[in-house]
């Protein structure tokens, strides 16, 4: 009982803080995107003008939807190929310390996707594989211009949202400056130091040595540790230091810092929401989609926690006590509900970070996990990609509303028209069509099959929740699956280039449409969008759409694995 308290407790606290410096911090990012002064724009405007300058950057020149998309295209295209080369080079490199060899090609090349497309997915162990470098130059510079990128995204939907008869959406290049120097940085910057004081390292020494209570040798990793923590939960990346990511005492070393963690992958995806509302001068739809993510969100955390603290029913059938709950997997400095929490803000994010280990959660933990993962991660969402993952389908419920009224489908004044539904399909089929397509080769093919550390019905589950974590730019894992491998490396950052850049390119083909529409005033022919009836149905569409499209994969892996779980054939 007493865990049971003091785990709500941990949990509401981190969520009210959340909410608590989400507020201030959406209105000062819808002012920093809207062009106004901002505390920081004292400090920090000759920098960015001084970044302009040398880039030959026109700030006051906007760009239309084709020409923000190109420039995003090649921004990233930029960022994987530095970052291959660096990994490719890296023996040859400084800050090697421990004197790694070059990363092989089909690592790199499924490292620097995953580090360009805010997935962070790790097929590899950090502290064995990458030097410093590699981790500073490599890893934490693009964990802040993925996340830049991501908001740039996601704000200039929004501002099509809110402009009338306008031809452009904003510049590239000035939204993903502003979005990392205003924003990434200096609330990393504060929270390294944080970190820091809590105990994760931060230096350039490659190792230190110790001796157990045996009198044995010991070499134990470290590094600049808590720079790359802070952006990889701040930004939504993931990609831990260490091989064992957040449930490495080095990165996550206290029940404090574990609290600091689940708020630094929530914060930001909650603040883009507040600054949706003020920036489309309505902060009614702001609420009803953070009510939405709200309610994906504490539903997941609710059945995990609730499955993780109920037993395994094999074990308890030879006696072990149930009120333990499932502790196999997990730490005790965190319990179940700091594992639950974490496992639900990485997943509902694109964080893919973890404090436990997916593997060892129940069958409906897993299953949890996995439909985040399937939603898209919108429950609050990776920064960027979450919100506008989101609007997409809030365009889609919209359009689908108002045909079954009879009204004109529209949202936030703009009519929504059969091409824009058309780019709205596109980017929703493209993730399961690549779930679903790689995953069905992977269940037939030799190479990929021995990548599994289980068969049947959770073997399956290791396999969907891959391609599931890639094309949702996640990076979690059942940590079962080998990955490193040529099949899985090639195959996983295939399915993660296209699930950023091939969903990133219709959305912003809609923000150009709709910036190109009259804004009309609501009417009583308008199909209200901020009120329950509407939260209700944007659920519904989600649900639906996301059971329709999965359900046979998700009956044949952790729905049947729970049953068989239930009649004692495994464990």
């Amino acid at each position: 009982m007493f865990r049971t308290v003091t785990g709500f407790f941990e949990i509401v606290f981190t969520l009210a803080l959340v909410v608590v410096a989400a507020r201030p911090l959406g209105a000062y990012m819808a002012d920093l995107f809207q062009n106004r002064r901002t505390v920081l724009t004292p400090i920090l405007g000759p920098i960015e003008r001084a970044f302009y300058w040398a880039a030959g950057v026109k700030s006051e020149d906007e760009q239309e939807w084709d020409a923000y998309a190109i420039s995003m295209v090649l921004f990233g295209g930029a960022c994987m190929l530095s970052l291959y080369a660096i990994l490719r080079l890296q023996a040859w490199l400084p800050l090697n310390p421990q004197g790694f060899p070059a990363v092989p090609p089909d690592l790199a090349f499924n490292i620097a996707v995953s580090f360009v497309t805010n997935a962070n997915w790790q097929a590899y162990g950090g502290e064995t594989t990458l030097s410093h470098l590699s981790q500073m130059v490599g890893l934490t510079a693009n964990n802040f211009l993925d996340s830049g990128a991501a908001i740039a995204i996601a704000v200039a939907l929004v501002r099509a949202l809110t402009r009338n008869e306008s031809t452009t959406i904003g510049n590239f290049w000035v939204d993903v400056t502003r979005a990392t120097l205003y924003v990434l940085l200096p609330v990393a910057f504060v929270l390294a130091l944080v970190f820091a004081a809590f105990g994760v390292p931060q230096t350039l020494v490659g190792s230190i040595g110790a001796a157990t209570l045996e009198g044995l040798k010991q070499t134990i990793a470290i590094g600049p540790v808590a720079s790359q923590e802070a952006i990889k939960l701040l930004g939504d990346n993931g990609g831990g230091f260490f091989n064992a990511n957040s449930a490495h005492p080095f990165e996550n070393p206290s029940v404090w810092s574990n609290i600091l963690q689940n708020w630094s992958q929530l914060v930001l995806p909650v603040a883009l929401v507040f600054a949706f509302g003020r920036m489309a001068g309505d902060a009614k739809q702001g609420r009803a989609l953070l009510i939405t993510m709200a309610v994906i969100f504490v539903m997941a955390l609710a059945v995990i926690w609730k499955v993780e603290a109920a037993g395994n029913p094999a074990l308890t059938a030879i006696g072990v006590d149930p009120s333990q709950g499932v502790m196999e997997g997990k730490d005790l400095r965190f319990g179940q509900a700091g594992a639950a929490l974490f496992a639900d803000a990485t997943t509902g994010t694109g964080t893919g970070a973890s404090n436990a280990v997916l593997e060892s959660m129940a069958p409906i933990s897993g299953l949890a996990a996995m439909f985040n993962l399937l939603l898209g991660c919108i429950s609050p969402g990776g920064v960027g990609t979450g919100l506008y993952s989101l609007l997409l389908l809030v365009l889609i419920t919209a359009f689908i509303g108002a045909l079954m009224i009879g009204r004109t489908p529209e949202y936030l004044g703009k009519k929504i028209n059969a091409r824009d539904m058309q780019f709205a399909m596109f980017a929703l089929l493209l993730s399961p069509a690549l779930v679903l397509v790689f995953a069905g080769g992977a269940s037939v093919v030799k190479i990929a099959l021995d990548s599994l550390g289980a068969g049947g019905p959770h073997g399956l589950s290791e396999i969907v929740y891959a391609y599931a974590s890639s094309a949702a730019d996640n990076g979690s894992a059942f940590a079962g699956l080998n990955a490193n491998t040529p099949w899985w490396n090639v195959t996983t950052g295939v399915a993660m280039f296209l699930g950023r850049f091939a969903h990133a390119i219709p959305i912003l083909a809609i923000a150009g449409s709709l910036a190109a529409k009259k804004k009309a005033m609501p009417s009583a022919g308008t199909l209200p969008t901020d009120g329950p009836l509407f939260i209700t149905f944007l659920l519904a569409v989600i649900v639906i759409i996301t059971l329709l499209q999965y359900l046979p994969a998700l009956a044949l892996g952790p729905v049947a694995e729970h049953f068989l779980l239930q009649q004692g054939t495994l464990f």
